[in-house]
């Protein structure tokens, strides 16, 4: 095993996922309570204290729900690592946060967390200075492209090469506009600062592979589906669909599978 990840937990509800190699073990964001991640953890083998890392992606509460207590009854002591804006906001919503281990990053950064090289991107989204994370050790590469409105070229980029890429397909575009959500919360979801939709989403995995020059078929994990507007079949049914008429096929040109809302999820590894 060169890398694998594990979902703790994705949706609009908490999003949360453990990505390791042999030697080192990184957290992405933390979106259920820290109760709920110690047990997860456990459940893996781990606790807290063998954590080499944690990166969040924006103040989201459903992407920090549990830093305040992790941090606060320190049952985890080493580097956070988010954006300035992202840090700030975190601080105003957990004032016992100030002052802990946060280590300030930017889009473009790269940097090592044990074996694992960390490399930061924009998203676009309706937060701070948000961001998503690539995760590569030697010619192995996981990606996380969560809470964004729309996939731009710098996120194509940075994700383009990914033998995992966990992508959002947060909702069925008719099944929102149809729905009971206030048309500001339909208007926010469905911008260029708001959530991938399932077609967006095919789309994007289109283009993806084309371009993606792997010796070894991706594995795609759809993640943060909104519990009232998608579902794991609607979202599985829309993107093949959009895969097949662009000429790709579950199991022969990718696999793909939904994330789990809560609990977790298989490990994934390559």
């Amino acid at each position: 095993m060169e890398l694998a990840i594990c979902s703790f937990a994705s949706s609009s509800a908490g999003n949360s996922f453990l990505i390791q190699s042999q030697s080192t073990r990184i957290l992405a964001d933390i979106g259920i309570s820290a109760k709920k991640t110690e047990e997860s953890l456990a459940a893996c083998g781990l606790s807290c204290v063998e954590l080499d890392g944690i990166v969040l992606t924006h103040e989201h509460i459903d992407h920090v729900r549990g830093i305040g207590t992790l941090l606060a009854k320190k049952p985890y002591r080493g580097p956070v690592f988010t954006t300035r804006g992202t840090c700030e906001s975190v601080a105003q919503k957990y004032p016992q946060t100030e002052g802990k281990q946060f280590e300030i990053v930017r889009s473009g950064d790269r940097f090592f967390v044990g074996d694992i090289e960390v490399n930061v991107f924009r998203i676009s989204h309706d937060a701070a200075e948000p961001v998503g994370y690539t995760f590569q050790k030697g010619n192995r590469k996981i990606a996380i492209v969560t809470d964004t409105g729309c996939v731009t070229e710098e996120i194509f980029a940075a994700i383009s090469d990914a033998d995992i890429l966990v992508i959002e397909a947060n909702h069925e575009k008719n099944i929102l506009l149809c729905g009971k959500y206030p048309y500001p919360v339909k208007h926010r979801i469905l911008s260029d600062q708001g959530h991938l939709s399932n077609e967006a989403t095919g789309q994007v995995l289109s283009r993806y592979l084309k371009e993606f020059e792997g010796s070894h078929r991706p594995e795609v994990l759809l993640a943060h589906l909104s519990k009232d507007n998608n579902s794991p079949a609607q979202a599985m049914l829309t993107i093949r669909n959009i895969l097949e008429e662009n000429g790709y096929y579950l199991g022969k040109n990718l696999s793909m599978e939904v994330a789990q809302r809560e609990g977790i999820g298989r490990l994934l590894t390559i």
